[in-house]
């Protein structure tokens, strides 16, 4: 009996202790904020200011500028700094970056053959300066892809980075005496570059044509300067049919419609007063892509507004130099 005594005095005593410490614990549970609210939860890290910045500028597009340089006798110029450039945007300045350096950025290529009868007589020598120029300006690195212009465009050669693949390509093509669907051509071939091209690479299509439309069922030359435009190509023409172009007015046409996508793009347009300066135009052209330079910014007006904003490219420290880029690009609502 006397030790069932000590048990309940025992636990009396446990008892007596642990009661004021779990009033204790409840009344700190129940403690108000002061306001009747229930505790504030904790807030989340601020995102660093670096990252914010990273935000803002993935969210804004890269405008990618290729600028080729010459000085007064033609010659490329090859020590521009990006210090020299200057880029305005609809007349305000932009911070502007180097891409790599000169000549060194992949080139993807869109090779296109007028196959029609108004070129038909020079077809062959076309031809041979072309898979002359193929062989000189591919690298390693480089792509390219063949066109032909007739009555529909076809896709002769899918994107190649083989020099093999793509000779092969320009010799399948055959001339036909066949209408001229120009325009629609040049907007397949900026959009089949934009779907295949390499990141971060320079986009060149390059025309083998008199430029006489008579055929496109899609497209206008608004179209097809837009999709240059939208897609970052450059346009080199080069119209074969001598320096007889003056006195024939449809010609005149063709060759206008070349000089203003070659303008606008930043490329160029050459009319050949012989077909034996074939091979010298296409050298040119090679010299200036090897010595091209190439620019960008993320646009300091980020406005989600779709719709054609100009930019010009100039070198005011350098004012003995000729340069030539693109005029403008088009922007996309998200």
């Amino acid at each position: 009996m006397l030790r069932g005594f000590s048990y309940l005095i025992i636990l009396f005593l446990l008892c007596s202790l642990t009661a004021p410490l779990l009033s204790s614990a409840n009344t700190l549970q129940e403690k108000p904020t002061g306001s009747g609210q229930s505790p504030a939860k904790p807030k989340p890290p601020q995102q660093p200011a670096e990252d914010q910045d990273e935000a803002v500028r993935l969210t804004s597009k890269l405008v990618v500028v290729p600028v080729s340089v010459s000085d007064a006798n033609g010659q490329p110029v090859k020590d521009l700094k990006v210090d020299d450039i200057e880029i305005d945007e609809e007349g305000r300045p932009q911070k502007v970056v180097a891409l790599g350096e000169p000549g060194k950025t992949p080139v993807e290529i869109a090779l296109l053959f007028d196959v029609s009868g108004s070129v038909q007589g020079k077809f062959a020598f076309e031809q041979q300066a072309a898979v002359q120029f193929i062989k000189e300006v591919l690298q390693p690195s480089d792509a390219v892809s063949v066109f032909s212009i007739g009555v529909t465009p076809k896709l002769m050669q899918t994107r190649t980075t083989s020099g093999t693949d793509a000779v092969s390509g320009i010799m399948a093509i055959a001339p036909l005496k066949e209408p001229t669907a120009f325009f629609d051509t040049v907007v397949d071939a900026a959009r089949y570059l934009d779907k295949t091209a390499a990141p971060g690479s320079r986009r060149v299509v390059v025309v083998i044509s008199d430029g006489e439309e008579n055929y496109s069922q899609r497209s206008s030359l608004h179209d097809a300067l837009k999709e240059l435009q939208k897609n970052d190509c450059l346009f080199y023409a080069i119209n074969p049919s001598g320096g007889g172009i003056k006195l024939n007015v449809i010609s005149t046409k063709g060759q206008g419609f070349m000089d203003a996508m070659a303008t606008q793009t930043g490329g160029k347009a050459f009319n050949l007063a012989r077909i034996e300066d074939l091979e010298a135009v296409f050298r040119q052209i090679t010299a200036e892509l090897q010595a091209q330079y190439l620019f960008g910014y993320y646009s300091s007006d980020e406005r989600n507004e779709a719709g054609f904003r100009r930019i010009t490219v100039r070198a005011p420290k350098r004012s003995d130099l000729r340069i030539r880029a693109r005029q403008g690009y088009y922007v996309t609502k998200s």
